[in-house]
């Protein structure tokens, strides 16, 4: 599955986590592979089905 970058920034901004936000802009493709990178989102406790899928993928 893969999820748009911009979703996950909204939603770790809509929380106030603005430096993490930062992180993952800086470290993460703009098309994050959940199966590459389910881990950190994860960590950062964001649940994948209540992100916005990527309609380009």
């Amino acid at each position: 599955m893969i999820i748009a970058k911009a979703a996950v920034l909204a939603a770790l901004r809509e929380r106030g986590q603005y430096g993490r936000a930062e992180f993952v802009d800086r470290e993460l493709p703009d098309r994050i592979d959940l199966d590459r990178h389910g881990g950190l989102l994860a960590m950062l406790r964001l649940d994948p089905a209540t992100l916005t899928e990527d309609p380009s993928a």
